[in-house]
Protein backbone atom coordinates (compact mmCIF):
# COMPACT_ATOMS: atom_id res chain seq x y z
CA UNK A 1 0.00 0.00 0.00
CA UNK A 2 1.33 3.50 -1.04
CA UNK A 3 2.33 5.84 1.72
CA UNK A 4 0.11 8.92 2.00
CA UNK A 5 1.61 12.32 1.27
CA UNK A 6 0.97 13.52 4.76
CA UNK A 7 3.03 10.66 6.06
CA UNK A 8 6.12 11.99 4.34
CA UNK A 9 6.16 15.31 6.25
CA UNK A 10 6.71 16.20 9.84
CA UNK A 11 3.94 17.88 11.80
CA UNK A 12 5.55 21.31 11.51
CA UNK A 13 6.08 20.96 7.80
CA UNK A 14 2.48 19.85 7.33
CA UNK A 15 1.10 22.89 9.16
CA UNK A 16 3.27 25.20 7.09
CA UNK A 17 2.17 23.52 3.84
CA UNK A 18 -1.50 23.81 4.82
CA UNK A 19 -1.11 27.51 5.62
CA UNK A 20 0.58 28.17 2.29
CA UNK A 21 -2.17 26.24 0.49
CA UNK A 22 -4.90 28.30 2.20
CA UNK A 23 -3.13 31.57 1.27
CA UNK A 24 -2.85 30.44 -2.34
CA UNK A 25 -6.57 29.57 -2.52
CA UNK A 26 -7.50 32.90 -0.96
CA UNK A 27 -5.31 34.78 -3.43
CA UNK A 28 -6.82 32.91 -6.37
CA UNK A 29 -10.37 33.68 -5.19
CA UNK A 30 -9.47 37.40 -4.91
CA UNK A 31 -8.06 37.42 -8.42
CA UNK A 32 -11.09 35.64 -9.88
CA UNK A 33 -13.35 38.44 -8.61
CA UNK A 34 -11.81 40.88 -11.10
CA UNK A 35 -10.77 38.64 -13.99
CA UNK A 36 -14.13 39.09 -15.67
CA UNK A 37 -13.13 42.68 -16.47
CA UNK A 38 -10.14 41.40 -18.39
CA UNK A 39 -11.60 38.34 -20.15
CA UNK A 40 -13.87 37.95 -23.17
CA UNK A 41 -16.87 35.70 -22.67
CA UNK A 42 -16.46 32.07 -23.59
CA UNK A 43 -12.83 31.55 -22.72
CA UNK A 44 -12.34 28.55 -20.53
CA UNK A 45 -9.60 27.48 -18.21
CA UNK A 46 -6.22 27.62 -19.88
CA UNK A 47 -7.49 29.98 -22.57
CA UNK A 48 -7.58 33.16 -20.52
CA UNK A 49 -5.58 36.15 -21.77
CA UNK A 50 -5.43 39.84 -20.75
CA UNK A 51 -7.33 42.33 -22.92
CA UNK A 52 -5.59 45.72 -23.45
CA UNK A 53 -7.26 48.71 -21.80
CA UNK A 54 -7.39 50.48 -25.19
CA UNK A 55 -9.80 47.77 -26.39
CA UNK A 56 -11.92 48.12 -23.24
CA UNK A 57 -12.05 51.93 -23.72
CA UNK A 58 -12.95 51.41 -27.36
CA UNK A 59 -15.87 49.16 -26.45
CA UNK A 60 -17.12 51.67 -23.87
CA UNK A 61 -16.92 54.54 -26.36
CA UNK A 62 -18.67 52.46 -29.03
CA UNK A 63 -21.48 51.77 -26.58
CA UNK A 64 -21.77 55.46 -25.71
CA UNK A 65 -21.87 56.27 -29.41
CA UNK A 66 -24.77 53.84 -29.96
CA UNK A 67 -26.63 55.36 -27.01
CA UNK A 68 -26.14 58.90 -28.33
CA UNK A 69 -27.29 57.82 -31.79
CA UNK A 70 -30.66 56.71 -30.44
CA UNK A 71 -31.13 59.24 -27.63
CA UNK A 72 -29.41 62.41 -28.89
CA UNK A 73 -28.44 63.37 -25.32
CA UNK A 74 -25.00 61.89 -24.74
CA UNK A 75 -23.33 63.27 -27.86
CA UNK A 76 -22.79 66.75 -26.46
CA UNK A 77 -20.12 65.50 -24.09
CA UNK A 78 -19.00 62.36 -25.92
CA UNK A 79 -16.22 63.99 -27.89
CA UNK A 80 -14.74 65.67 -24.84
CA UNK A 81 -14.72 62.45 -22.82
CA UNK A 82 -13.36 60.36 -25.69
CA UNK A 83 -10.39 62.68 -26.17
CA UNK A 84 -9.54 62.44 -22.49
CA UNK A 85 -9.95 58.65 -22.34
CA UNK A 86 -7.71 58.11 -25.33
CA UNK A 87 -4.99 60.31 -23.80
CA UNK A 88 -5.46 58.61 -20.40
CA UNK A 89 -5.58 61.92 -18.58
CA UNK A 90 -7.90 64.66 -17.35
CA UNK A 91 -7.03 68.32 -17.30
CA UNK A 92 -7.48 69.83 -13.87
CA UNK A 93 -7.95 73.57 -13.71
CA UNK A 94 -5.92 75.87 -11.47
CA UNK A 95 -9.06 76.85 -9.63
CA UNK A 96 -9.41 73.33 -8.26
CA UNK A 97 -12.00 71.87 -10.61
CA UNK A 98 -12.05 69.95 -13.86
CA UNK A 99 -11.71 71.96 -17.08
CA UNK A 100 -15.21 70.95 -18.18
CA UNK A 101 -16.95 73.19 -15.65
CA UNK A 102 -19.10 76.21 -16.58
CA UNK A 103 -17.40 79.21 -18.21
CA UNK A 104 -18.15 82.83 -17.33
CA UNK A 105 -19.09 84.20 -20.76
CA UNK A 106 -18.26 87.81 -19.81
CA UNK A 107 -14.81 87.47 -18.32
CA UNK A 108 -12.06 85.00 -17.50
CA UNK A 109 -11.90 84.16 -13.80
CA UNK A 110 -8.16 83.50 -13.97
CA UNK A 111 -7.24 86.70 -15.86
CA UNK A 112 -6.46 88.47 -12.58
CA UNK A 113 -3.40 86.25 -12.17
CA UNK A 114 -1.67 87.62 -15.30
CA UNK A 115 -0.44 90.92 -16.68
CA UNK A 116 1.31 92.30 -19.75
CA UNK A 117 5.09 92.58 -19.37
CA UNK A 118 7.25 94.05 -22.12
CA UNK A 119 9.98 95.95 -20.24
CA UNK A 120 13.56 95.84 -21.48
CA UNK A 121 15.89 93.43 -19.72
CA UNK A 122 18.82 94.61 -17.55
CA UNK A 123 21.35 93.84 -20.29
CA UNK A 124 19.39 95.42 -23.15
CA UNK A 125 21.84 97.49 -25.21
CA UNK A 126 20.97 101.11 -26.07
CA UNK A 127 20.33 101.91 -29.74
CA UNK A 128 23.03 103.09 -32.09
CA UNK A 129 22.74 106.81 -32.81
CA UNK A 130 21.72 107.84 -36.30
CA UNK A 131 25.18 108.97 -37.56
CA UNK A 132 26.74 105.69 -36.38
CA UNK A 133 23.99 103.34 -37.58
CA UNK A 134 24.47 100.95 -40.48
CA UNK A 135 22.16 102.95 -42.74
CA UNK A 136 18.54 103.93 -43.33
CA UNK A 137 15.79 101.33 -43.61
CA UNK A 138 12.75 102.22 -45.72
CA UNK A 139 9.64 100.09 -45.28
CA UNK A 140 6.67 99.84 -47.65
CA UNK A 141 3.83 98.03 -45.87
CA UNK A 142 1.11 95.98 -47.53
CA UNK A 143 -2.59 95.26 -47.10
CA UNK A 144 -5.24 96.77 -44.85
CA UNK A 145 -4.76 98.59 -41.55
CA UNK A 146 -4.01 95.60 -39.33
CA UNK A 147 -1.87 93.81 -41.87
CA UNK A 148 0.17 97.01 -42.15
CA UNK A 149 0.29 97.28 -38.38
CA UNK A 150 1.96 93.87 -38.21
CA UNK A 151 4.44 95.00 -40.86
CA UNK A 152 5.28 98.18 -38.91
CA UNK A 153 5.81 96.18 -35.72
CA UNK A 154 8.19 93.77 -37.43
CA UNK A 155 9.97 96.63 -39.23
CA UNK A 156 11.04 98.10 -35.89
CA UNK A 157 12.45 94.71 -34.84
CA UNK A 158 14.31 94.33 -38.15
CA UNK A 159 15.82 97.81 -37.72
CA UNK A 160 17.03 96.72 -34.28
CA UNK A 161 18.55 93.53 -35.72
CA UNK A 162 20.38 95.50 -38.44
CA UNK A 163 21.43 98.41 -36.19
CA UNK A 164 19.69 100.59 -38.77
CA UNK A 165 17.86 103.90 -38.55
CA UNK A 166 14.20 103.34 -39.41
CA UNK A 167 12.40 105.85 -41.61
CA UNK A 168 8.70 106.22 -40.68
CA UNK A 169 7.04 103.42 -42.70
CA UNK A 170 5.04 104.08 -45.83
CA UNK A 171 1.47 102.79 -45.88
CA UNK A 172 -0.05 100.85 -48.77
CA UNK A 173 -2.07 103.06 -51.14
CA UNK A 174 -2.69 100.41 -53.80
CA UNK A 175 -4.40 97.57 -52.01
CA UNK A 176 -8.01 96.49 -52.48
CA UNK A 177 -9.19 99.29 -50.17
CA UNK A 178 -7.53 102.13 -52.16
CA UNK A 179 -6.85 104.25 -49.07
CA UNK A 180 -4.31 107.05 -49.60
CA UNK A 181 -3.85 107.72 -45.86
CA UNK A 182 -0.28 108.22 -44.69
CA UNK A 183 1.24 107.06 -41.41
CA UNK A 184 0.66 110.50 -39.83
CA UNK A 185 -3.05 110.39 -40.75
CA UNK A 186 -3.58 107.29 -38.61
CA UNK A 187 -0.79 107.07 -36.03
CA UNK A 188 0.80 109.67 -33.76
CA UNK A 189 4.21 110.00 -35.41
CA UNK A 190 5.92 112.02 -32.67
CA UNK A 191 4.81 109.57 -29.99
CA UNK A 192 6.01 106.66 -32.15
CA UNK A 193 9.48 108.20 -32.50
CA UNK A 194 9.88 109.25 -28.87
CA UNK A 195 8.54 106.02 -27.36
CA UNK A 196 11.01 103.89 -29.32
CA UNK A 197 14.01 106.13 -28.64
CA UNK A 198 15.52 103.53 -26.28
CA UNK A 199 15.11 100.78 -28.86
CA UNK A 200 15.97 102.22 -32.30
CA UNK A 201 16.45 105.56 -34.01
CA UNK A 202 13.41 106.63 -36.06
CA UNK A 203 13.37 109.58 -38.47
CA UNK A 204 10.62 111.04 -40.65
CA UNK A 205 12.73 111.04 -43.82
CA UNK A 206 16.18 110.20 -45.12
CA UNK A 207 18.47 113.24 -44.86
CA UNK A 208 18.89 115.11 -48.15
CA UNK A 209 22.66 114.65 -48.21
CA UNK A 210 22.23 110.88 -48.42
CA UNK A 211 19.51 111.10 -51.07
CA UNK A 212 21.62 113.43 -53.23
CA UNK A 213 24.61 111.13 -52.88
CA UNK A 214 22.69 108.17 -54.27
CA UNK A 215 23.60 107.45 -57.88
CA UNK A 216 20.18 105.86 -58.43
CA UNK A 217 16.98 105.12 -56.54
CA UNK A 218 17.30 103.24 -53.20
CA UNK A 219 17.95 99.54 -53.52
CA UNK A 220 14.63 97.66 -53.23
CA UNK A 221 14.23 94.11 -51.99
CA UNK A 222 11.31 91.74 -51.35
CA UNK A 223 12.11 89.58 -48.34
CA UNK A 224 10.61 86.06 -48.10
CA UNK A 225 7.79 85.50 -45.63
CA UNK A 226 8.73 84.65 -42.03
CA UNK A 227 12.45 85.19 -42.57
CA UNK A 228 14.78 84.48 -39.65
CA UNK A 229 16.98 87.28 -38.19
CA UNK A 230 20.04 85.59 -39.70
CA UNK A 231 18.57 86.07 -43.17
CA UNK A 232 18.51 89.83 -42.65
CA UNK A 233 22.10 89.78 -41.42
CA UNK A 234 23.26 87.69 -44.38
CA UNK A 235 21.16 89.13 -47.22
CA UNK A 236 20.14 92.68 -46.26
CA UNK A 237 22.92 94.02 -44.04
CA UNK A 238 25.74 93.82 -46.66
CA UNK A 239 23.65 95.85 -49.11
CA UNK A 240 22.70 98.32 -46.41
CA UNK A 241 26.37 98.88 -45.52
CA UNK A 242 27.26 99.36 -49.18
CA UNK A 243 24.30 101.50 -50.30
CA UNK A 244 23.40 103.23 -46.98
CA UNK A 245 19.68 103.19 -47.91
CA UNK A 246 17.60 100.04 -48.50
CA UNK A 247 13.86 99.70 -49.06
CA UNK A 248 11.92 96.52 -48.18
CA UNK A 249 8.66 96.20 -50.10
CA UNK A 250 5.33 94.49 -49.35
CA UNK A 251 6.45 94.22 -45.77
CA UNK A 252 3.90 92.06 -43.97
CA UNK A 253 4.67 88.85 -42.06
CA UNK A 254 8.28 89.10 -43.27
CA UNK A 255 9.77 88.16 -39.90
CA UNK A 256 9.67 84.78 -38.15
CA UNK A 257 7.27 84.31 -35.24
CA UNK A 258 9.81 82.72 -32.90
CA UNK A 259 12.51 85.20 -31.86
CA UNK A 260 14.75 85.97 -28.92
CA UNK A 261 12.71 87.09 -25.90
CA UNK A 262 14.06 90.66 -25.98
CA UNK A 263 12.97 90.99 -29.61
CA UNK A 264 9.56 89.53 -28.81
CA UNK A 265 9.07 92.08 -26.04
CA UNK A 266 10.14 94.82 -28.44
CA UNK A 267 7.31 93.65 -30.70
CA UNK A 268 4.90 94.14 -27.81
CA UNK A 269 6.22 97.61 -26.98
CA UNK A 270 5.68 98.65 -30.59
CA UNK A 271 2.26 97.08 -31.08
CA UNK A 272 0.68 97.82 -27.71
CA UNK A 273 2.34 101.11 -26.78
CA UNK A 274 4.22 102.90 -29.58
CA UNK A 275 1.47 102.61 -32.19
CA UNK A 276 -1.28 104.89 -30.96
CA UNK A 277 -3.96 106.51 -33.06
CA UNK A 278 -4.16 110.22 -33.82
CA UNK A 279 -6.24 112.47 -31.57
CA UNK A 280 -9.22 112.78 -34.00
CA UNK A 281 -9.50 108.98 -34.26
CA UNK A 282 -9.16 108.56 -30.50
CA UNK A 283 -11.81 111.17 -29.85
CA UNK A 284 -14.41 109.62 -32.12
CA UNK A 285 -13.62 106.10 -30.96
CA UNK A 286 -13.97 107.19 -27.34
CA UNK A 287 -17.33 108.81 -28.14
CA UNK A 288 -18.67 105.54 -29.57
CA UNK A 289 -17.49 103.59 -26.53
CA UNK A 290 -19.25 106.07 -24.23
CA UNK A 291 -22.43 105.77 -26.29
CA UNK A 292 -22.41 102.01 -25.81
CA UNK A 293 -21.61 102.35 -22.09
CA UNK A 294 -24.44 104.82 -21.57
CA UNK A 295 -26.92 102.31 -22.96
CA UNK A 296 -25.58 99.21 -21.20
CA UNK A 297 -23.15 98.40 -18.42
CA UNK A 298 -21.33 96.01 -20.74
CA UNK A 299 -21.41 95.18 -24.43
CA UNK A 300 -20.13 92.75 -27.04
CA UNK A 301 -18.19 93.89 -30.10
CA UNK A 302 -18.56 91.61 -33.13
CA UNK A 303 -16.12 91.88 -36.02
CA UNK A 304 -18.18 90.59 -38.94
CA UNK A 305 -15.65 89.66 -41.58
CA UNK A 306 -18.28 88.95 -44.24
CA UNK A 307 -17.32 91.47 -46.90
CA UNK A 308 -17.11 90.50 -50.60
CA UNK A 309 -13.30 90.47 -50.63
CA UNK A 310 -13.15 88.04 -47.69
CA UNK A 311 -15.67 85.65 -49.23
CA UNK A 312 -13.78 85.77 -52.52
CA UNK A 313 -10.43 85.22 -50.82
CA UNK A 314 -11.69 82.25 -48.80
CA UNK A 315 -13.38 80.66 -51.82
CA UNK A 316 -16.38 79.75 -49.67
CA UNK A 317 -19.87 79.40 -51.11
CA UNK A 318 -23.06 80.08 -49.13
CA UNK A 319 -25.63 79.80 -51.91
CA UNK A 320 -26.94 82.24 -54.48
CA UNK A 321 -26.20 80.40 -57.71
CA UNK A 322 -24.05 81.37 -60.66
CA UNK A 323 -24.56 85.11 -60.08
CA UNK A 324 -22.78 84.96 -56.72
CA UNK A 325 -20.08 82.64 -58.06
CA UNK A 326 -19.31 85.01 -60.93
CA UNK A 327 -19.23 88.12 -58.70
CA UNK A 328 -16.87 86.58 -56.17
CA UNK A 329 -14.83 84.95 -58.93
CA UNK A 330 -14.08 88.37 -60.46
CA UNK A 331 -12.86 89.70 -57.09
CA UNK A 332 -10.79 86.57 -56.57
CA UNK A 333 -8.75 87.30 -59.70
CA UNK A 334 -6.81 90.07 -57.92
CA UNK A 335 -4.86 87.36 -56.03
CA UNK A 336 -2.51 85.45 -58.31
CA UNK A 337 -1.46 82.56 -56.09
CA UNK A 338 -4.64 81.42 -54.32
CA UNK A 339 -5.27 77.66 -54.12
CA UNK A 340 -8.12 76.11 -56.09
CA UNK A 341 -11.60 76.44 -54.63
CA UNK A 342 -12.71 73.34 -52.78
CA UNK A 343 -15.99 71.65 -53.62
CA UNK A 344 -19.17 73.05 -52.10
CA UNK A 345 -19.24 72.46 -48.37
CA UNK A 346 -15.73 70.98 -48.14
CA UNK A 347 -14.06 74.26 -47.13
CA UNK A 348 -16.65 74.79 -44.42
CA UNK A 349 -16.15 71.28 -43.08
CA UNK A 350 -12.44 72.04 -42.74
CA UNK A 351 -13.15 75.26 -40.82
CA UNK A 352 -11.76 77.54 -43.53
CA UNK A 353 -14.83 79.72 -43.98
CA UNK A 354 -16.21 82.70 -42.01
CA UNK A 355 -19.43 82.08 -40.11
CA UNK A 356 -22.43 83.89 -41.51
CA UNK A 357 -23.91 86.72 -39.37
CA UNK A 358 -26.81 84.38 -38.52
CA UNK A 359 -24.41 81.66 -37.37
CA UNK A 360 -22.50 84.15 -35.22
CA UNK A 361 -25.78 85.07 -33.54
CA UNK A 362 -26.69 81.41 -32.97
CA UNK A 363 -23.26 80.73 -31.45
CA UNK A 364 -23.58 83.66 -29.03
CA UNK A 365 -27.11 82.71 -27.96
CA UNK A 366 -26.02 79.09 -27.46
CA UNK A 367 -23.10 80.25 -25.27
CA UNK A 368 -25.56 82.09 -23.01
CA UNK A 369 -25.88 85.70 -24.22
CA UNK A 370 -29.56 86.66 -24.15
CA UNK A 371 -31.49 88.87 -26.57
CA UNK A 372 -31.12 91.88 -24.27
CA UNK A 373 -27.35 91.93 -24.80
CA UNK A 374 -26.01 95.03 -26.54
CA UNK A 375 -23.74 94.38 -29.48
CA UNK A 376 -21.56 96.67 -31.57
CA UNK A 377 -20.98 95.35 -35.08
CA UNK A 378 -17.71 96.33 -36.76
CA UNK A 379 -17.54 95.63 -40.45
CA UNK A 380 -17.25 96.99 -43.93
CA UNK A 381 -19.85 96.39 -46.59
CA UNK A 382 -21.59 93.10 -45.75
CA UNK A 383 -22.12 90.87 -48.77
CA UNK A 384 -25.86 90.65 -49.30
CA UNK A 385 -26.55 93.83 -47.35
CA UNK A 386 -29.42 94.13 -44.90
CA UNK A 387 -30.90 90.76 -45.85
CA UNK A 388 -27.71 89.06 -44.61
CA UNK A 389 -27.71 91.05 -41.35
CA UNK A 390 -31.41 90.67 -40.53
CA UNK A 391 -31.17 87.24 -38.77
CA UNK A 392 -28.48 88.63 -36.44
CA UNK A 393 -30.60 91.71 -35.70
CA UNK A 394 -33.53 89.48 -34.77
CA UNK A 395 -31.40 87.48 -32.35
CA UNK A 396 -29.92 90.67 -30.84
CA UNK A 397 -32.29 93.65 -31.23
CA UNK A 398 -29.84 95.97 -29.41
CA UNK A 399 -27.67 96.12 -32.53
CA UNK A 400 -25.42 99.12 -33.25
CA UNK A 401 -22.76 100.21 -35.73
CA UNK A 402 -20.53 103.28 -35.96
CA UNK A 403 -22.84 104.68 -38.64
CA UNK A 404 -25.83 104.42 -36.28
CA UNK A 405 -24.03 106.01 -33.32
CA UNK A 406 -22.17 108.88 -34.98
CA UNK A 407 -23.33 109.44 -38.55
CA UNK A 408 -22.46 113.16 -38.61
CA UNK A 409 -19.05 112.91 -36.90
CA UNK A 410 -18.16 110.01 -39.19
CA UNK A 411 -18.48 111.99 -42.42
CA UNK A 412 -14.83 113.23 -42.65
CA UNK A 413 -13.55 109.65 -42.33
CA UNK A 414 -15.85 107.94 -44.85
CA UNK A 415 -13.44 108.12 -47.84
CA UNK A 416 -10.69 106.37 -45.83
CA UNK A 417 -11.18 102.69 -45.09
CA UNK A 418 -8.13 102.45 -42.79
CA UNK A 419 -9.36 105.30 -40.59
CA UNK A 420 -12.79 103.69 -40.38
CA UNK A 421 -11.09 100.42 -39.42
CA UNK A 422 -9.15 102.29 -36.71
CA UNK A 423 -12.41 103.55 -35.19
CA UNK A 424 -13.85 100.03 -35.16
CA UNK A 425 -10.59 98.80 -33.62
CA UNK A 426 -10.98 101.23 -30.71
CA UNK A 427 -14.56 100.22 -29.92
CA UNK A 428 -13.74 96.50 -30.23
CA UNK A 429 -10.68 96.82 -28.02
CA UNK A 430 -12.66 98.52 -25.24
CA UNK A 431 -15.57 96.04 -25.34
CA UNK A 432 -16.23 93.56 -22.55
CA UNK A 433 -16.32 90.71 -25.06
CA UNK A 434 -14.79 90.68 -28.53
CA UNK A 435 -16.09 88.19 -31.09
CA UNK A 436 -14.90 87.48 -34.58
CA UNK A 437 -16.32 85.18 -37.24
CA UNK A 438 -13.00 84.69 -39.02
CA UNK A 439 -9.42 84.68 -37.75
CA UNK A 440 -8.10 87.47 -39.98
CA UNK A 441 -5.51 90.14 -39.24
CA UNK A 442 -7.76 92.34 -37.08
CA UNK A 443 -8.90 89.32 -35.09
CA UNK A 444 -5.30 88.20 -34.48
CA UNK A 445 -3.99 91.65 -33.54
CA UNK A 446 -6.90 92.42 -31.22
CA UNK A 447 -6.76 88.97 -29.60
CA UNK A 448 -3.10 89.51 -28.77
CA UNK A 449 -3.69 93.01 -27.44
CA UNK A 450 -6.62 91.95 -25.27
CA UNK A 451 -4.52 89.16 -23.78
CA UNK A 452 -1.75 91.63 -23.06
CA UNK A 453 -4.16 94.13 -21.52
CA UNK A 454 -5.69 91.72 -19.00
CA UNK A 455 -7.06 88.73 -20.89
CA UNK A 456 -10.36 90.39 -21.68
CA UNK A 457 -12.86 87.86 -23.02
CA UNK A 458 -12.14 87.15 -26.70
CA UNK A 459 -14.22 84.58 -28.57
CA UNK A 460 -12.96 82.95 -31.76
CA UNK A 461 -15.30 80.37 -33.30
CA UNK A 462 -14.12 76.81 -33.60
CA UNK A 463 -15.28 76.92 -37.21
CA UNK A 464 -14.63 73.27 -38.04
CA UNK A 465 -16.78 71.89 -35.24
CA UNK A 466 -19.41 74.62 -35.36
CA UNK A 467 -19.99 74.24 -39.10
CA UNK A 468 -20.95 70.60 -38.55
CA UNK A 469 -23.31 71.61 -35.74
CA UNK A 470 -25.03 74.27 -37.86
CA UNK A 471 -25.73 71.66 -40.53
CA UNK A 472 -27.45 69.50 -37.88
CA UNK A 473 -29.19 72.38 -36.10
CA UNK A 474 -32.72 71.43 -37.19
CA UNK A 475 -32.26 67.82 -36.06
CA UNK A 476 -31.68 68.50 -32.36
CA UNK A 477 -33.40 70.42 -29.55
CA UNK A 478 -31.98 73.80 -28.55
CA UNK A 479 -30.65 72.51 -25.21
CA UNK A 480 -28.59 69.84 -26.98
CA UNK A 481 -27.34 72.32 -29.57
CA UNK A 482 -26.33 74.76 -26.82
CA UNK A 483 -24.39 72.07 -24.92
CA UNK A 484 -22.54 71.05 -28.07
CA UNK A 485 -21.64 74.65 -28.93
CA UNK A 486 -20.27 75.21 -25.42
CA UNK A 487 -18.24 72.02 -25.70
CA UNK A 488 -16.90 72.98 -29.13
CA UNK A 489 -15.84 76.43 -27.92
CA UNK A 490 -13.60 75.24 -25.11
CA UNK A 491 -10.13 76.51 -25.89
CA UNK A 492 -11.53 79.29 -28.09
CA UNK A 493 -12.78 81.70 -25.40
CA UNK A 494 -9.61 83.71 -24.73
CA UNK A 495 -8.64 82.03 -21.46
CA UNK A 496 -5.01 82.37 -20.31
CA UNK A 497 -4.68 78.61 -20.80
CA UNK A 498 -5.55 79.09 -24.50
CA UNK A 499 -2.10 80.61 -25.04
CA UNK A 500 -0.07 78.71 -27.63
CA UNK A 501 3.59 79.73 -27.64
CA UNK A 502 5.29 79.16 -30.97
CA UNK A 503 2.31 80.04 -33.17
CA UNK A 504 1.37 83.49 -34.52
CA UNK A 505 3.03 85.78 -31.99
CA UNK A 506 0.74 88.69 -32.84
CA UNK A 507 -2.19 86.57 -31.66
CA UNK A 508 -0.39 84.75 -28.83
CA UNK A 509 2.22 87.16 -27.37
CA UNK A 510 3.48 84.54 -24.92
CA UNK A 511 6.77 86.27 -24.09
CA UNK A 512 4.85 89.35 -22.96
CA UNK A 513 2.37 87.69 -20.58
CA UNK A 514 3.56 87.19 -17.00
CA UNK A 515 2.07 85.63 -13.87
CA UNK A 516 1.57 87.89 -10.89
CA UNK A 517 3.34 87.27 -7.62
CA UNK A 518 1.07 87.32 -4.58
CA UNK A 519 0.58 86.25 -1.00
CA UNK A 520 0.42 82.48 -0.53
CA UNK A 521 -1.86 82.86 2.50
CA UNK A 522 -4.84 83.89 0.39
CA UNK A 523 -6.97 80.77 -0.29
CA UNK A 524 -7.41 81.57 -3.99
CA UNK A 525 -3.68 81.97 -4.41
CA UNK A 526 -2.48 78.72 -2.83
CA UNK A 527 -2.91 76.92 -6.11
CA UNK A 528 -0.77 79.43 -8.01
CA UNK A 529 3.00 79.74 -8.05
CA UNK A 530 4.39 82.78 -6.28
CA UNK A 531 7.23 83.09 -8.78
CA UNK A 532 6.21 85.49 -11.54
CA UNK A 533 7.11 84.05 -14.93
CA UNK A 534 6.22 84.58 -18.56
CA UNK A 535 4.54 81.87 -20.64
CA UNK A 536 7.02 79.36 -21.94
CA UNK A 537 9.94 80.89 -19.97
CA UNK A 538 11.52 80.11 -16.61
CA UNK A 539 12.95 83.58 -16.17
CA UNK A 540 11.47 85.45 -13.20
CA UNK A 541 9.98 88.94 -13.44
CA UNK A 542 10.79 91.30 -10.61
CA UNK A 543 8.41 93.78 -9.07
CA UNK A 544 10.15 96.70 -10.77
CA UNK A 545 9.26 95.30 -14.19
CA UNK A 546 5.73 94.64 -13.01
CA UNK A 547 5.23 98.20 -11.81
CA UNK A 548 6.80 99.76 -14.88
CA UNK A 549 4.76 97.66 -17.29
CA UNK A 550 1.58 98.34 -15.35
CA UNK A 551 2.22 102.07 -15.45
CA UNK A 552 2.48 101.92 -19.24
CA UNK A 553 -0.86 100.15 -19.49
CA UNK A 554 -2.48 102.55 -17.02
CA UNK A 555 -1.21 105.56 -18.95
CA UNK A 556 -2.73 104.18 -22.13
CA UNK A 557 -6.06 103.58 -20.42
CA UNK A 558 -6.18 107.13 -19.06
CA UNK A 559 -5.32 108.72 -22.40
CA UNK A 560 -7.42 106.20 -24.32
CA UNK A 561 -4.36 105.09 -26.25
CA UNK A 562 -6.11 102.00 -27.54
CA UNK A 563 -3.80 101.11 -30.39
Amino acid sequence: MRESKSGRYSAGELVSANNNHRKKLKRNRRHRRWWWLWLPAGLGKGQRRRIPWSVVCGVILFALGLISLFTGHVASNLEWYSQKLVKHRFWYSKKGGFGHGPIDIWKSKSSKFYYGCSERGPHYAPPVHEPLSNGYLLIATSGGLNQQRIGITDAVVVARILNATLVVPELDHHSFWKDDSDFANIFDVDWFISFLAKDIQVVKRVPDKYMRALEKLPYTKLVPRKSEPQYYLDEVLPTLLRRHVVQLTKFDYRLAYDLDEELQRLRCRVNYHALRFTKPLQKLGHKLVMEMRNMAKRYIAVHLRFEPDMLAFSGCYYGGGDKVRDELGEIRKRWKTLPDILSDGEARKQGKCPLTPHEVGLMLRALGFNNETYIYVASGEIYGGEATLQPLRELFPNFYTKEMLASKELQPFLPFSSRLAAIDYIVCDQSDVFVTNYNGNMAKVLAGRRRYMGHKRTIRPNARKLSALFLQRENMPWTTFSKKVKSAQRGFMGEPDDMKPGLNFHEYPSSCICKKSFNYSHPDNKRMTNNASSYGHKEGVNSRDNDASSSLAEKEDVDFLVD
